[in-house]
Parts: C-alpha cells; sequence; structure tokens
C-alpha cells in the first residue's frame, strides 16, 4: 500500500528555525530508501508564502496564505510504499520531525 506521511507542526509554538532547517529528516530519509519503502517527498516552504485557489461561479478566487486557518501546517510530505498501515506508523514514528511536531499518514487513493 502506499500512503503520504504530511509532516506537521504548528508555526507558532515556537520552534526555533534553525532547529527545524538542521534537524531536517536527520537521515531518515537515507534509511529509508535504503530499505526500499520512500518513493519521494519534499518539504515545503513556510505556509505564509501559499497561495490558495477556489473556483466559484466560474470565477477563481485566490487567497494568499493556507487553505486551512489553522496554526498546524504541513511542512513537508514522504511517499511511502509499504505492508500497511501497521508499517506505515513504525516508519513514520521513525521519523525525526515525529518529536517535534506530528505526522499525518494518509493512504493513497487509487482506483
Amino acid at each position: 500500500m502506499r500512503y503520504v506521511l504530511m509532516i506537521c507542526s504548528d508555526e507558532t509554538a515556537g520552534t526555533d528555525p534553525e532547529e527545524a532547517a538542521t534537524t531536517g529528516c536527520g537521515g531518515w530519509s537515507q534509511e529509508m530508501t535504503e530499505r526500499g519503502v520512500v518513493y519521494g517527498g519534499a518539504g515545503l516552504a513556510p505556509a505564509a508564502t501559499a497561495t490558495t485557489v477556489k473556483v466559484r461561479d466560474g470565477e477563481v478566487l485566490l487567497t494568499d496564505g493556507p487553505f486551512a486557518e489553522t496554526k498546524d501546517q504541513i511542512g513537508g510530505f514522504s511517499l511511502i510504499e509499504c505492508a500497511g498501515l501497521d508499517e506505515a506508523v513504525e516508519i513514520a514514528a521513525r521519523h525525526p520531525w515525529a518529536r517535534l511536531g506530528q505526522i499525518e499518514i494518509r493512504p493513497v487513493h487509487e482506483p
């Protein structure tokens, strides 16, 4: 099964940006690539740089900032493939960011 790991944190919680930048994945990406479970991923720029697009009644509406008004924001993602949710949880729990923020695991919809 394929899952997306959404790496999230509260941008207002006072996490030191220097710590976040240097912590990154802390060797997790290399370990999981060697294990053969990571198929891609990337870190994201801060939520304040986001542009949200909506189309209503044929009109394109743009909003600066993230789509959700919440303190928790997605800072990056990884695409993994593994046997099931138990293994996905084990993989996510090994990510250094799980100790600083949280990681949402979501199955990839495959028709």
